[in-house]
């Protein structure tokens, strides 16, 4: 069931509270899991109340639910005061203080050295006197009912700053779970990508889900007049685009995820669970050619039918899927003048970004007077999932659509055969190409392949600016460095693109003012040891002949499942 009422919004006040009974020890282990899936590097959490109320037991269990390990021995800090895990995910420090004597003693347990961007837990922060509480903390009391079972706790969470909003959502997505049937299932988190949302792997007793966790996008600082670069871009700002796109899709027959039920205001929804399968195989991961065909085939379907721009989120509720506008299209672009050349050592003049627009909107105009189709906008691997137990269509998972417009069919043709993440052999991407062209001609004869080729080198190119701008972003904005590793597989993409006849204006100009990967000055922000960029590689540009043969390669025998498929952001 879809919530589309106000559920109020998250708290503004500094502090908020949550009274919960804890009938056993399962309850204790549910709270354990909730509260781990709230918490992030840097975070405190108090833990006092009775004597033998199971303060350590709770903390324990969110110990073991922070390291994905049940088995995970914890033991007490009585005696060492301090206990330090290095999990895969958070450092986490769990202190017990109830033998310090002064908080002088601090210093000698190097306490701002070990918790700095850990997650900390700690027994008795009273006996430190203050010196450990920071106004971004969360603090649970335990007390023993007097008129309770000898497995009762009374618990009450006070959430402070920044946790006070941390501890209503929480108690929003315990309030779906338990609404749509969820409320006993495990949660465990998925590995995301680039996107600020979050995913939860659900795992029920009969079947498993995915928790959506996307709070509603807050608008940034205006970029251009009065509108923020996510309004320019048209990136969806909540989850209702993603909703109506689900249901859209499945309707026109295509394999989307269910939704099980959500809460619209929260951001939060419980979906189908896809699994782990997806269209790479091997190590480093590659394209299954089957998989990538059938991709293909999901997009000259998707393409040849006539598709609204308004389709519904809920009964009384539409969304407008809006265009992939001249806006839209140059102010993507133009992050590669807003972080590639800045950090590549480049220096632009203003005639020559004056220049830059001036050829990219000339270029753009002749996929703009297209047919617009549903551009799914990021259809390439980390959201292409295998689903063998479907047949034909049906048996491409569908993930990440939910920033879907009304644009170019080329866009999501070159999502997929240009990989951003993972090296496509041109012979593939002539016959992922070849595979679509034919399909849209047999099903319609007047299907302009020309135009279809121009406007596919157009938008590969378009998004290769993009991506190369985006990349270097999350490497100096967001300190994701590995990012910087794709850097010559974009820059390679974008050469077979620029190397179409018609973009010979563009092509001169990238030339004159924008250096390749393994030439540009670009500062990796990352940790010791990560591997380095590779030196990029040149390509002749693939296009779909009109009459050249589908490619017919078979998947490689014996495939393994490749790992886990992370969510992208916007690339």
């Amino acid at each position: 069931m879809i919530d589309s009422r106000n559920t109020g919004a998250v708290p503004t006040t500094p502090v908020a509270h949550w009274d919960v009974v804890l009938p056993d020890e399962t309850a204790t282990g549910r709270l354990a899991m909730d509260l781990a899936a709230l918490l992030r590097p840097g975070d405190l959490v108090t833990l006092g109340g009775d004597l033998g109320a199971g303060k350590t037991t709770l903390a324990r269990a969110m110990i073991r639910e922070l390291a994905g390990d049940p088995a995970l021995e914890v033991p007490s800090p009585t005696f060492t005061l301090m206990q330090v895990y290095d999990l895969p995910r958070h450092r986490v420090v769990h202190a017990d203080l109830y033998r310090l004597s002064d908080s002088s003693e601090l210093e000698e347990l190097g306490w701002s050295e070990q918790t700095d961007g850990a997650v900390t837990l700690v027994e008795w922060a009273e006996r430190a006197e203050g010196a450990v509480l920071h106004p971004d903390r969360l603090e649970v009391h335990i007390t023993l009912p007097t008129d309770g079972a000898e497995t009762m706790r009374r618990v009450r969470l006070f959430g402070f700053g920044r946790m006070a909003g941390a501890l209503f959502r929480m108690r929003s997505i315990r309030a779906l779970l338990d609404q749509v049937g969820f409320g006993p299932s495990q949660r465990r988190h998925l590995q995301g990508d680039a996107s600020a949302r979050s995913y939860e792997r659900l795992i029920g007793a009969k079947r498993n889900a995915i928790l959506m966790n996307a709070p509603r996008r807050p608008d940034g600082p205006p970029v251009r007049g009065s509108k923020p670069y996510s309004a320019i871009a048209h990136l969806a700002e909540d989850v209702k685009p993603f909703v109506a796109m689900a249901r859209a899709l499945r309707a026109h027959g295509f394999s989307a995820p269910a939704i099980y039920g959500g809460d619209l205001d929260a951001g939060l929804l419980v979906i189908e669970d896809f699994g782990n399968e997806g269209v790479l195989d091997g190590t480093p991961p590659a394209p299954v050619t089957e998989r990538y065909e059938r991709a293909a085939d999901v997009l000259a379907a998707l393409h040849g039918q006539d598709l609204p721009a308004k389709v519904p989120v809920t009964t009384g509720l539409d969304h407008h899927l809006p265009s992939y506008d001249i806006d839209a299209l140059l102010i993507e672009v133009e992050l590669l003048l807003d972080w590639y050349l800045p950090h590549a050592g480049g220096r632009l003049q203003p005639d020559a970004h004056r220049s830059f627009r001036q050829l990219w909107a000339a270029a753009l105009a002749p996929s703009l007077a297209q047919k617009p189709v549903w551009v799914l906008r990021d259809y390439h691997s980390p959201n292409l999932m295998w689903l063998p137990e479907r047949s034909g269509l049906a048996q491409i998972g569908l993930l990440d659509f939910q920033d879907a417009v009304m644009g170019p069919a080329a866009y999501d043709v070159v999502s997929l055969a240009q990989d951003a993440r993972v090296d496509v052999p041109e012979a593939l991407e002539l016959a992922l190409l070849t595979r679509y062209v034919k399909a849209r001609r047999a099903s319609d004869p007047s299907f302009d392949t020309k135009a279809f080729a121009a406007s596919y080198a157009v938008m590969g190119a378009q998004r290769a600016t993009k991506i190369l701008g985006i990349f270097t972003r999350l490497n100096q904005r967001d300190r994701k460095p590995v990012y910087l590793n794709h850097l010559p597989r974009i820059w390679t993409y974008l050469q077979r693109c620029l190397s179409f006849p018609e973009l010979g204006g563009l092509a001169s100009w990238y030339k004159d003012h924008v250096p390749a990967p393994g030439a540009a000055r670009l500062s990796p922000v990352r940790a010791a040891g990560s591997p380095a960029p590779a030196s990029p590689t040149r390509g002749a540009p693939a296009r779909p002949p009109e009459t050249a043969p589908a490619a017919d390669v078979a998947a490689p025998a014996d495939a393994s499942p490749p790992e886990t498929p992370s969510e992208p952001g916007r690339a």
